[in-house]
């Protein structure tokens, strides 16, 4: 597996045109949205993490520009957000794919994404759950991480990079100090595929959809389909 991680991510460092766009989001609105569904289900699990996915997901719809693969003579372009989760497992990594994740109610995400991560730990995960996708997301918020850079896993063309959430002081409008509960993530991008503009675009979708997540529950036609 390490062998396979070094070479796959070697070449991707070597080959893909990387730059990088960082951004600062405020989350307790998120949160506060968080505990809200966890009062409808008490009995159901609902990480921050399932949230996440679920904005970024609607935030590649809002601009598909980044939501494409490199296929050296074209670029393929997505429909749907499949979303690989890059996932820890014995010895190294995996990315089980969260496929049409805009689709999905953030109920049906939060089931599907521990049913990925528990079957990665046992290598019982198929291929077509692992080969694909059109954006990945990797967390180590929860290791209280601030900031990192992720490598973009091709064909893929983007991956977002997502710290830890963490109390800061911020200069309000009128100059007054305010405390609130900020989070750090990076996108790297495929130049080869995407320009400046579009990432800038993407990090303002995704801003916008976790500081007013109040349609993020809604879901797209199921007409829609991936490809």
């Amino acid at each position: 597996m390490r062998r396979a991680i070094a070479a796959r991510m070697s070449e991707a460092k070597r080959s893909i045109p990387h730059f990088r766009l960082v951004a600062d989001i405020h989350i307790d609105t998120l949160l506060a949205q968080r505990k809200a569904f966890i009062e409808q289900r008490p009995d159901q699990a609902l990480s921050l993490n399932d949230l996440l996915i679920k904005a970024c997901a609607q935030a590649l719809i809002d601009v598909p520009d980044i939501n494409v693969q490199w296929a050296e003579k074209e670029i393929h372009r997505f429909h749907s957000a499949d979303i690989a989760i890059v996932t820890a497992v014995p010895g190294g990594l995996t990315t089980p794919i969260l496929r049409a994740a805009d689709l999905k109610s953030v109920w049906q995400i939060a089931t599907e994404v521990k049913e990925l991560a528990a079957r990665a730990q046992r290598n019982a995960l198929r291929m077509d759950e692992i080969v694909g996708g059109s954006f990945s997301i990797s967390n180590l918020g929860m290791y209280a991480v601030d900031e990192f850079d992720a490598i973009i896993n091709p064909p893929q063309c983007a991956i977002l990079a997502i710290g830890q959430g963490k109390p800061r002081c911020i200069a309000g409008g009128d100059l007054r100090v305010a405390v609130a509960t900020v989070m750090r993530v990076t996108l790297s991008v495929d130049h080869r595929a995407i320009d400046g503009v579009a990432g800038a675009k993407f990090l303002s979708a995704l801003k916008a959809r976790i500081e007013t997540p109040s349609d993020l529950e809604s879901t797209r036609s199921s007409d829609a389909t991936s490809g």
